[in-house]
């Protein structure tokens, strides 16, 4: 999975009072786009010491750490347009042979969204401030503390004699399936989600809920736990028509276009393929 990244090293924990040095990292992104190094085939990621744009007044907050360098991320973007530097749409991360680099792009993306979209309280309105001691806000006025959003949501990889249901969404291409996920709501179990929403979209009923792996997903902000269920093959698939545009089940060999196992998704329907689930 995309997450996967050894042997490099990926450490989010937060390093308090961090001053930025001329060979750590800098993440700077343009709408859905990282700023890379790029020189030829390969990219990189841009150090402190490449971009001369940075100045004393640019105002730089620390991500994480990369191999144990610190990264750090540009709160605007600078006007950097000269050669040897791309904004590369983070859609990269999906096919580049530097995990590293995607995941610690996407991971950034997410914190960079984070902090844009709570510039202010949402209980009493005052501008936010970051703590020092924690990767946390704090609001000046009434104290209150946030924390990065995570929302956690289920997978599942629906299984029927030696067969996999895979559904294609109303956004997907026409020859595109993978497996049923949603997010959890308020008051479920992990085991009732599953139950729901397999129910909601493809009106089966599944039983034999087994936990498999879980995978940090950081473009939705979500934890997406991963799970096998059995279902009864005589019941009817019926699709809800608003996520989910038809379903079928596939057996080993005959797998339609499926997410790459740089997603849980695609892990599991890999994971199947091979008969390990």
């Amino acid at each position: 999975m995309i997450n996967e990244i050894a042997p490099h090293r990926f450490d989010n924990s937060y390093i308090p009072d961090t001053t930025p040095g001329d060979h750590d990292f800098i993440f700077m992104y343009r709408d859905k786009s990282l700023l890379l190094k790029n020189s030829g085939d390969e990219i990189e990621l841009p150090r402190k010491k490449d971009l001369p744009e940075i100045t004393a007044a640019t105002e730089l907050l620390f991500l994480f750490t990369l191999d144990t360098i610190p990264c750090f991320l540009v709160s605007d973007a600078l006007p950097i347009d000269r050669d040897g530097f791309i904004f590369k749409e983070l859609g990269f991360f999906r096919t580049t042979r530097r995990r590293e680099i995607a995941w610690t792009g996407i991971t950034g993306f997410q914190l960079k969204i984070w902090y844009g979209q709570n510039r202010y309280c949402g209980s009493c309105g005052a501008g936010m401030k970051r703590k020092s001691d924690e990767r946390a806000l704090q609001c000046p006025d009434c104290s209150m503390v946030i924390y990065p959003k995570i929302s956690p949501a289920i997978i599942v990889a629906i299984l029927c004699n030696d067969k996999i249901l895979l559904a294609r969404n109303v956004n997907f291409p026409a020859r595109w399936y993978s497996l049923i996920a949603g997010y959890i709501d308020i008051g479920e179990s992990v085991e009732e989600a599953v139950a729901r929403e397999v129910k909601e979209e493809v009106g089966l009923n599944v039983r034999n809920i087994r936990y498999i792996k879980s995978q940090s997903w950081p473009l939705s902000g979500s934890m997406m736990l991963g799970f096998v269920a059995e279902a009864d093959a005589t019941q009817p698939v019926v699709v809800d028509e608003k996520e989910i545009a038809e379903a079928k089940w596939f057996s080993r060999g005959n797998l339609p276009e499926h997410p790459p196992n740089v997603s849980i998704s695609g892990e599991l329907i890999e994971k199947f393929e091979k008969g390990e689930l």
